[in-house]
């Protein structure tokens, strides 16, 4: 690791410091402890020698490396990582490190919780990595820190060696990616990048130009509280007005039934008493049509609810993101430099539709094509997440691989 010798270190300091974003916020970013980090990372940037560093209006902090003599005239190029982790206890993150892995062991996380790998299959390819788990109390938040320090790794090893010659690299590090709305007001113009790459992908290889097409629906449902012993004809329970609504979906087409390209409806909250009921979901597919159609069909839902109930529900549907195959098959150089830059390293591009979307879906549809590179993090957003040191390595011999690359 001497190479990037702060890489592990700067990583592991990362985790440490709850970034929760916070989806029922009206500010923007989303959660104070997210501004407090991204202030802190500001500040490093400038100490490490990243120039311009500035942070705007929605969070964003952007710098750059600037190019070495006689590369000032080639196109610059990004690199994106976001600062918040998921849904789920990100307080007192305290990693455990792992070394020599045998490939075949449990690694306990605690008297409760292990990672086995008959259970997580994937630990059976990190023999003799370095991992980086947790304690079983917390997610980890590799997702997507991992690719922060990456990328902070690459900078840093570029103004370190002026002997590897490169074009201008512009970084930015941003809030509210797990909450669907970090990237909405990304400024293209202001990043300045031919195109860009967002470093927040799982296992080495991965290279992903396809993303679900995604909207999140609210659903209200106002009731009419009576008591039940006097309530025929009378009493409206707010549960059972959005059941009656979830129930008109597919029932195949949740998450836990589908795979590759297929989408869903995914119930993420559901909350309700006599008077009122919450439900939320989100809705995902590959294809724009299907993803028009699956909208419509709860549209449909909530009307044939609202013709039995009598306008007991409210549906409020927003677009989050759109998948940014539609754009990056019509400009594909962005994903051809990393599949040259991984077959040069040795690494061989696993290319699959993502479930899921990364910024890169809105930057690319404002104007940046932004494919999403692999930070090496697996089983993200839980108690089961970890990383290898190894791997975290190797994506930033991608970054500073695709900078080569693009320099020559």
């Amino acid at each position: 690791m001497a190479k990037y010798e702060n890489l592990v270190d700067r990583f592991l300091k990362y985790v440490k410091v709850n970034t929760k974003s916070d989806e029922f916020s009206q500010t923007v970013p989303s959660d104070p402890k997210e501004v407090a980090f991204l202030k802190d990372l500001a500040e490093e940037l400038k100490e490490i020698g990243f120039s311009n560093v500035r942070t705007l209006k929605d969070g964003y902090v952007f710098a750059e490396v600037p190019a070495t003599p006689g590369k000032e005239n080639v196109d610059a190029i990004g690199f994106i990582s976001h600062v918040d982790t998921a849904d789920f206890n990100s307080e007192n993150v305290n990693p455990q490190v792992v070394t020599d892995y045998d490939g075949q062991s449990v690694v306990k996380l605690n008297d409760e919780y292990s990672l086995d790998p008959e259970v997580f299959s994937s630990l059976k390819k990190y023999k003799g990595h370095t991992l980086i788990t947790t304690d079983g109390t917390t997610l980890l938040g590799a997702d997507d820190k991992a690719g922060v320090s990456e990328i902070i790794a690459a900078g840093e090893y570029m103004l370190n060696h002026p002997e590897f010659e490169h074009g201008k690299v512009v970084v930015a590090f941003g809030p509210d990616e797990e909450i669907g709305i970090g990237a909405d007001n990304f400024d293209t113009k202001e990043f300045g990048a031919k195109f860009a790459y967002t470093m927040d992908g799982g296992p080495l290889g991965e290279l992903e130009w396809e993303t679900f097409s995604g909207a999140g629906a609210t659903l209200t449902a106002t009731g009419k509280a009576v008591h039940p012993g006097t309530a025929k004809d009378l009493l409206v329970n707010p549960a059972v007005v959005l059941i009656d609504v979830f129930n008109q979906l597919p029932e195949h087409d949740r998450p836990e039934n589908t795979e590759g390209r297929e989408g869903f409806f995914y119930l993420t909250t559901f909350e309700a008493d006599a008077d009122k009921g919450v439900m939320r979901m989100i809705i995902r597919d590959h294809d724009r049509t299907k993803f028009e159609e699956r909208k419509q069909m709860l549209t449909t839902a909530v009307e044939n609810t609202n013709k039995k109930y009598g306008d007991a529900v409210v549906l409020v549907l927003k677009d989050q993101y759109y998948n940014m195959g539609e754009i990056l098959k019509d400009q594909p150089e962005a994903v051809d430099v990393a599949k040259t830059a991984m077959n040069e390293l040795g690494i061989t591009p696993i290319i699959e539709p993502v479930r899921g979307g990364t910024d890169g879906s809105k930057i690319t549809f404002l104007g940046t094509p932004t494919p999403n590179l692999f930070a090496g993090g697996e089983n993200m957003h839980g108690r089961f997440e970890y990383v290898s040191t190894t791997v975290m390595e190797q994506a930033t011999d991608l970054i500073l691989k695709i900078v080569e690359l693009e320099a020559k």
